[in-house]
């Protein structure tokens, strides 16, 4: 894996929208964020647009990433949100630059096909909060300096509350995830992230608990989920729990793992919430499950 260099003062950040379309002000309000923390933001030109449900056509968004991606002066590429659109971009986008330049590429939700294409061609990435997070709860926000630390070459590492779900134990592998619906459309694609040996962590919106559980059986199947050596459940928010059969997401997912002897962390804070703890996609990491508390500590390439 490629490791993007640290970020100094002054460095430039773009912001650009390869899915949705976003509210203009919460551009400005990461821009404002983004400014307080010594960097200079450029807002690429469709970041703001809007055409349907998208920030604009599939030739607008993939000029404004093409262009952020080559560009040398540009170090790091903040994502303004996701939505849907990201996996539009997918077959034409050229990555080979960053093999050369690689910079920070930093989102989550829909953004996770960006993620996942970054470790097709071995650049790590920064899975966390957006332009709404920098625009609400400001630069100084706890989540926020997190990802901020991570800019500044700190890795991560997060002691958790347990919670009664859990399995106990400890994996070293390296940590790779997203958003769940996402990641699952890219299985079998040169996108597809699940592979052995590796710590997943997932997360949805929207997403009923058969549907996830249609998903996980598709990692059943194809044996997935027998060859991780971790899994991290974030938040599952905005559906019905539990369901008409009794199971809440979380019940659900301990049942279909349950067969398998590696940990098992549940409720960690990333996902549609504020409390959205960055992680590097592509980064060796230990998962420590204890009878108390979970550690997720990066350890680098």
């Amino acid at each position: 894996m490629i490791f993007p260099e640290s970020l100094k003062h002054g460095d430039k950040v773009a912001i650009l929208s390869p899915s949705s379309y976003i509210d203009p002000s919460r551009v400005d309000g990461a821009v404002a964020a983004l400014c307080e923390w010594g960097f200079e933001p450029v807002v690429t030109p469709h970041c703001k647009g809007r055409n349907g449900s998208y920030s604009g056509t599939v030739g607008e968004r993939l000029a404004d990433l093409q262009w952020a991606v080559s560009e040398p002066s540009v170090r790091a590429i903040l994502c303004s949100r996701g939505g849907y659109g990201a996996v539009q971009l997918l077959p034409h986008v050229d990555l080979r630059p960053l093999l050369d330049e690689p910079k920070w590429v930093i989102g989550f939700s829909d953004i996770s096909a960006i993620h996942a294409a970054l470790l097709s061609v071995g650049v790590a990435s920064i899975h966390a909060s957006m332009a709404k997070l920098l625009a609400e709860r400001g630069a100084g926000d706890s989540c926020s300096m997190l990802l901020l630390d991570v800019l500044q070459g700190r890795l991560p590492h997060y002691n958790v509350a347990s919670h009664p779900l859990n399995r106990r134990g400890e994996a070293v592998g390296m940590l790779v995830g997203g958003n769940l619906a996402v990641l699952s459309g890219l299985i079998s694609t040169p996108y597809d992230i699940f592979k052995p040996g590796r710590i997943l962590f997932i997360e949805d919106i929207g997403e009923e608990v058969y549907k996830v559980e249609r998903m996980l059986h598709t990692l059943r199947l194809n044996g997935v989920l027998a060859g991780l050596q971790g899994l991290v459940v974030g938040r599952f928010t905005n559906y019905h729990s539990p369901d008409r059969n009794g199971e809440t997401m979380e019940q659900m997912i301990s049942r279909m793992v349950e067969p398998y002897g590696y940990p098992v962390a549940f409720d960690f804070p990333l996902g549609h919430v504020d409390d959205n703890r960055p992680l590097i996609e592509g980064c060796m990491a230990r998962l420590l499950v204890g009878v108390s508390s979970v550690e997720l500590c990066h350890l680098g390439i």
